[in-house]
């Protein structure tokens, strides 16, 4: 049956082969909902019970999804192709969500408030994007809030940097990078605070924001994760490591991200072009108020850093052979 039966729950979640699409299928799922998911592929895992495969483009989706609640866009173009590609296929999830009559549900990000963003960021927060990637964050939400007065439903849950679930965060990519040769690497200042979403968590706010009966139009939610300063996120990491019997026997080295050399490289090198216009968020202090989500949704699920990274350490394979990995994927 295609469309969902009276008073079922379900959600299509497109993009499901990503990070946080594979996340969100794991947490809908898990709690009880019919769960469509879209990717261009077969996944390279099983999916949850009861979860359908669509394995079809985003033009075909309307007949099979009819029915659904909530529409996640977890479509994430790889980096370099990220600004080219990322407005026009919100906009075709935009517009798949209004043909369904559906919610639509956006992981948003810190771009939008720019360098010069205050250490909390609250909801109303004034967006001062100066990156291109930020630019089209903005406009990405503007057009959210203008299609809110057109019959759209629309959601953005704005979260910190993404890890756990899949590979090509800069968790996995940068600061783990060198684990199995005892080294860790962090990308900026060990004293400045950093927001970090663990995925398994964020899919779980989602999951409560989607099951919500009524909200405003247009809504705007901030999910706090872990706010971390570089020493911090560091120290878990070893004391996740050590849990697994990871630990180096001469101890762990740390380093960090070639910045100069990578200016150097950039115009020859696309991937390090697009890490350096967002270098920034590495120097600038930042964390999440979530007391709209709260307000909203009720006191959520939060795990721990140490448990997460210990789990994501798992997820990923330490301690058994690694697997080849991707660059980090813009969120």
């Amino acid at each position: 049956m295609n469309s969902s039966e009276p008073g079922e729950r379900s959600v299509l979640v497109l993009g499901a082969n990503g990070r946080f699409g594979q996340a969100a299928l794991q947490a809908f799922a898990a709690a009880g909902w019919r769960v469509l998911a879209q990717a261009r592929r077969e996944p390279p895992q099983a999916l949850p019970a009861g979860v359908r495969l669509l394995a079809r483009p985003m033009a075909e989706l309307a007949a099979p999804a009819s029915g659904v609640q909530a529409v996640v866009h977890a479509l994430n173009p790889p980096y370099p192709q990220w600004t080219q590609q990322a407005l026009p296929l919100a906009r075709q999830a935009m517009d798949l969500a209004q043909q369904l009559g559906a919610r639509f549900m956006l992981p948003g990000n810190v771009y939008n408030f720019g360098s010069t963003m205050p250490p909390l960021l609250q909801i109303d927060t004034e967006q001062r994007a100066d990156t291109v990637k930020g630019r089209i964050r903005v406009e990405m939400e503007s057009e959210l809030r203008a299609r809110s007065g057109q019959g759209l439903q629309a959601v953005v849950i704005r979260a910190g940097d993404f890890y756990g679930t899949g590979r090509g965060a800069w968790l996995d990519q940068v600061v783990l990078g060198g684990l199995r040769k005892g080294k860790l690497v962090y990308p900026g200042p060990l004293d400045v605070p950093h927001a970090w979403a663990y995925l398994p968590d964020l899919a779980r706010a989602f999951v409560a924001v989607a099951a919500l009966p009524e909200l405003p139009a247009f809504t705007r939610l901030h999910f706090a994760g872990h706010t971390l300063t570089g020493a911090q996120l560091l120290a878990a990491v070893e004391r996740a490591a050590a849990s697994l019997d990871l630990a180096p026997a001469r101890g762990w080295r740390r380093g960090s991200l070639p910045w100069r050399l990578m200016r150097l490289g950039a115009p020859f090198v696309p991937l390090w072009r697009e890490l350096l216009e967002m270098e920034y968020l590495w120097r600038v202090p930042h964390a999440l108020d979530d007391s709209a989500l709260q307000a909203e949704a009720g006191p959520l699920p939060s795990t721990p850093p140490d448990a997460a990274l210990r789990a994501t350490l798992q997820q990923l394979g330490y301690g058994t052979p690694g697997t080849a990995a991707a660059p980090p994927a813009s969120r």
